[in-house]
């Protein structure tokens, strides 16, 4: 594929991807590394049993026992920063004064503090933190602490979604919806790092739900909040994301035994192919992600990617767009080989590719 046609298509790729922050006055960007991927499976593709069979009017009429169930093992965060103040929510994770939260909340914080259910304020440290899975652990000075418990399967589809954190400030805030939908990604237009296989909901999430926790009907936390699409802006109606529990458990424990996340690497920069480009430019695929530069030394350099290949498959499963790559790379572990499908000079190839290791951010 000739220079000009890279230099065009990426200046031709705009996207706005929007997230949920905890300053007002601010919503944070979302977006995944191209190494994105731990090095455990984090997408379970079971979702959890006996989900559904209660009306909709038991479910909700279920809602204040579940709040007192799972609240006090939830709190505000309180950040000081140099850009000024902002405000956030947590879960806490076990007895021993760990809290998680989003990477974003606590971001150049220089003071941080938690504000127990009980309305008690503690001192908190950022032990480790994870840009590309936009997660954080908190460490206070108080053993036991009531531990919340995260779900081990993605909730179903229709499954009853409550939200609780502190939106703008109102601490202990409760809305409550549904499951809308999995999987689902922010476009980041090849922006790292980019919010991949979250869980959709319709429960309202605001500014400084970011780090909170989304339960389910059994008072397992399935999501930690991390964004919406504001209305003002995209014209949605009750569009907010969450990232799965099964991805947030590996995650914290690999932040809290390495303080990082090791994450598969391919060593490509992605570009969105869509069907204007391909039109333009006379390709033979619609959609998929192309190459602009293959990093000399990384796996796809020794698999033989080339600038310009079209890659349209990982691993044997479709890829449409930069955040369907992210997503396989999170799924697969540093080490690991897997089929790339590509598409050079109009025929479609089959690279095999040992994925590389990179240290997140």
């Amino acid at each position: 594929m000739p220079t000009r046609f890279l230099l065009a298509l990426l200046a031709s790729v705009a996207f706005v991807a929007t997230g949920c922050s905890a300053d007002e006055d601010a919503e944070s960007s979302a977006g995944a590394s191209t190494a994105a991927g731990t090095t455990v499976e984090t997408t379970v593709v079971q979702t959890r049993s006996g989900t559904g069979a209660a009306s909709s009017g038991d479910l909700f009429g279920r809602i204040p026992a579940l709040v007192q169930q799972v609240q006090p093992s939830l709190v505000s965060v309180l950040v000081e920063a140099g850009a000024g103040s902002a405000e956030g929510s947590g879960v806490i994770w076990d007895d021993e004064g760990t809290v998680i939260t989003n990477q974003h909340v606590v971001a150049d914080a220089q003071e941080v503090e938690v504000v127990l259910a009980s309305g008690v304020r503690i001192p908190a440290r950022v032990e480790a933190s994870s840009r590309d899975f936009d997660l954080a652990v908190l460490h206070v000075d108080r053993e036991g602490l009531p531990a919340a418990r995260f779900a081990d399967e993605l909730p179903a589809v229709g499954e009853l979604a409550v939200a609780i954190g502190n939106p703008l400030g109102f601490e202990n805030t409760v809305t409550a919806g549904i499951v809308s939908g999995l999987h689902r990604s922010i476009p980041s237009g090849g922006r790292t790092p980019s919010l991949v296989d979250l869980i959709q909901t319709d429960a309202p999430i605001s500014p400084g739900n970011s780090g909170g926790a989304l339960v389910g009907s059994d008072g397992e936390v399935i999501g930690i909040n991390v964004a919406y699409l504001p209305p003002s802006e995209t014209g949605a109606v009750s569009l907010g994301f969450a990232i799965p529990a099964p991805t947030v458990t590996p995650v914290v424990k690999q932040l809290l035994e390495k303080g990082e996340v090791e994450l598969a690497y391919l060593g490509i920069d992605p570009i969105q192919v869509t069907p204007d480009m391909a039109t333009r430019f006379g390709l033979d695929v619609e959609e998929g992600v192309a190459v602009g530069v293959v990093q000399p030394g990384s796996a796809a350099a020794d698999a033989g990617v080339e600038d310009g290949d079209v890659i349209v498959a990982f691993a044997d499963e479709p890829v449409r767009t930069v955040e369907d790559l992210f997503a396989q790379l999170r799924r697969h572990r540093p080490g690991q080989d897997v089929t790339l499908s590509v598409m050079r000079d109009d025929e479609r190839r089959k690279l095999d590719v040992t994925l590389g290791e990179r240290h997140g951010e």
